[in-house]
């Protein structure tokens, strides 16, 4: 088995930042312009303080998050990184359990010598019917 690359850590730290409901980690692990897909509103979030909002509202209203990660495959291409997933993620929600399956990609680019999250995005698919 190939050893874990740093892309790959990168993904795996960001979901168990979110796991822990640790959203300062979340959002010192982005860019300052990074964006990511709001599947509540179904709509974009721009930049890190639009993201650092949201997660603390969600934050109130999200409890037992337990996401797993599958199909993992991560490419460097200079200073960016690509990682492509597959999402599956259990959480409560105003007093309902969800359980998600989400095909999720994540850029990053490297700044400092750190890989920092650019990009989000990961959209649940409705089952298969």
């Amino acid at each position: 088995m190939a050893a874990e690359s740093e892309l790959e850590s990168g993904a795996r730290g960001l979901f168990d930042a979110l796991d822990r409901k640790d959203f300062d980690r979340l959002v010192r692990m982005t860019t300052d312009d990074a964006q990511s897909v709001d599947e509540i509103s179904r709509g974009w979030l721009r930049g890190r303080a639009a993201m650092e909002a949201y997660l603390k509202s969600l934050g109130e209203q999200v409890s037992n998050i337990r996401s797993t990660l599958s199909d993992v495959n991560a490419v460097e291409v200079g200073d960016f990184g690509i990682v492509t997933l597959v999402l599956d993620q259990e959480y409560d929600m105003g007093g309902q359990h969800t359980s998600i399956r989400a095909p999720t990609s994540l850029v990053f680019r490297r700044a400092n010598g750190e890989w920092q999250l650019a990009l989000l995005h990961s959209v649940p698919l409705a089952e298969a019917s």
